[in-house]
């Protein structure tokens, strides 16, 4: 992971932190401990916003104006506080996170009080990825190689999967079929309703990449560094990019007009034709490795980088970059992804220790809050 010199020393210990962080899990039965740190995403509803501070507190803000909604909600445990680097996930008065601790939490929407929490007497191994609500259901990857579904009514496993490594990523469903990617190099399609596996496709590196499905296509990145498109029907390669980027692709890529915009590690947005992979324009140089996903807000692909910048590329012709924000605080860096919501993108930036929210409009690039600060 490349430090460029201008990196500020708030900036460079949290880098140098998840560098050990993410060393410790990539490296089985690696001796080196380091206190895991946590970068949430933003989940949005009609009137909220929940994310999970670095604290290990669920924080509810009123999405018009940043207030919170109510305390901030303590998840920490007899064993402590826990890291958080999923998205949370929101139905009916609930609202969903999975944490580093192996554990999936509830808090109630209106009140902030806790709910139940699964499993309840135990712990699985870290929960790294976001989960997915569906059908009556909490899906979710874990660190086990595990894709495990929840009946969220009765408190119940309805079925687990097993993968050959770790999991990193966020379930996707389409349809009836659920898309997840897993440390095993491998990409499966299991059934909604029981786990059963529709297919699987193996690329030749580990993914950690969220699938994209778009156009019956799924699309992802791998540490091989290239990027895939395969059959979301039959798991069959459509096309294997023959570019290969410089670093590892972490973020979810975005499609838009069918066009694929792959941001990788490398500090570079790889744009690619969605149908045959090739690619339609030079790679887009940003000022630091990439590993929040981008949104799409109208016709703009909207993707922050470490540094703490955040580009909006025009979809059209051009492609061009423009940057529209940057964190106030010089040391907080871009991790987490991004969210958007009626033309507003939310931005969690982080130190070490402290965090922040932003929401910025995405046409003028004008804060329409103050920024909350989280921790």
């Amino acid at each position: 992971m490349q430090i460029k010199d201008k990196v500020l020393p708030g900036k460079l210990l949290l880098l140098l932190a998840v560098i050990l962080v993410l060393g410790g899990l990539l490296l089985s039965g690696c001796t080196v401990k380091s206190k895991p740190i946590g970068w949430s995403g933003v989940t949005v509803t009609d009137d909220a916003l929940f994310v999970a501070s670095l604290e290990g507190e669920l924080v509810g803000l009123n999405k018009s104006d940043g207030n919170r909604l109510w305390p901030d909600c303590s998840l920490e445990t007899s064993k402590g506080t826990t890291a958080f680097y999923g998205i949370p996930a929101a139905e009916g008065d609930l609202v969903y996170i999975g944490g580093y601790d192996g554990r999936v939490y509830t808090v109630s929407s209106t009140t902030g009080y806790r709910g139940w929490v699964y499993p309840p007497d135990e712990n699985l191994e870290p929960i790294i990825g976001g989960l997915l609500l569906s059908g009556g259901k909490v899906y979710f990857g874990c660190n086990d190689g595990k894709v495990y579904a929840i009946n969220t009514a009765e408190l119940r496993k309805e079925w687990e999967f097993s993968t050959g490594d770790k999991i990193w990523s966020i379930p996707v469903i389409s349809g009836e079929t659920i898309y997840i990617s897993s440390f095993d190099k491998k990409v499966y399609a299991l059934n909604a309703a029981d786990g059963t596996e529709k297919w699987h496709f193996e690329a030749d590196g580990a993914i950690a990449s969220t699938p994209l499905v778009y156009n019956n296509t799924v699309y992802f990145g791998s540490f091989d560094r290239h990027i895939y498109a395969v059959d979301a029907a039959d798991g069959s390669l459509r096309w294997r990019s023959e570019i290969e980027a410089g670093k590892w692709f972490w973020a979810q890529p975005a499609a838009y007009d069918n066009v694929i915009y792959a941001p990788n590690l490398d500090g570079k947005v790889y744009v690619l034709n969605a149908e045959n992979g090739y690619e339609l324009a030079a790679p887009i140089e940003l000022d630091s490795p990439i590993t929040s996903s981008p949104v799409v807000v109208g016709d703009k692909i909207i993707i922050a980088s470490q540094e703490g910048r955040v580009f909006s590329l025009d979809a059209g012709s051009n492609r061009v970059p423009t940057s529209i924000f940057q964190v106030k605080n010089d040391d907080e860096g871009i991790f987490a992804p991004l969210v958007a919501s009626e033309g507003v993108i939310y931005i969690h930036a982080q130190t070490s220790k402290n965090d922040t929210l932003y929401a910025v409009d995405v046409e003028t690039g004008r804060e329409i809050w103050v920024p909350v600060s989280l921790s």
